[in-house]
């Protein structure tokens, strides 16, 4: 069994009224999650904080689909204008995330606290 742990996941949506409020707090989550890991770490607890860029799920298919209505071009042009801005030329796969995540909480993680893990092909530039 691993140590006990806190994660946290921060998602960027892209320009959504709930993106700028994200950004807005972003940093804040980010200084109490290293407060966290520091308070607890001698308990055997890890604070982490994983940042997904775009993971290949339903939800992402959702929000390229409603693009591609609103814009009225065809699904195939958005997730290609997508790919295109990510650094490794795809979408993330949903058992690469898992895996970070499964990572994290395990054993082999234990010495990992106050990190921020992202999981994103380089997508995010910044935080």
């Amino acid at each position: 069994m691993g140590p006990d742990h806190h994660q946290h996941l921060v998602r960027r949506r892209g320009p959504h009224t709930q993106s700028r409020h994200l950004e807005r707090v972003a940093p804040s989550l980010v200084g109490w999650s290293k407060t966290l890991a520091r308070e607890v770490a001698r308990d055997g607890i890890t604070s982490n904080i994983i940042l997904p860029g775009r993971i290949a799920t339903r939800r992402i298919q959702a929000l390229d689909e409603a693009k591609a209505k609103r814009e009225n071009r065809g699904v195939e042009d958005i997730v290609s204008e997508s790919v295109g801005s990510i650094p490794a030329g795809r979408y993330g796969r949903p058992e690469e995330y898992a895996d970070a995540v499964a990572f994290l909480a395990s054993s082999r993680a234990s010495y990992i606290t106050g990190s921020t893990l992202r999981v994103d092909g380089r997508l995010i530039s910044s935080i």
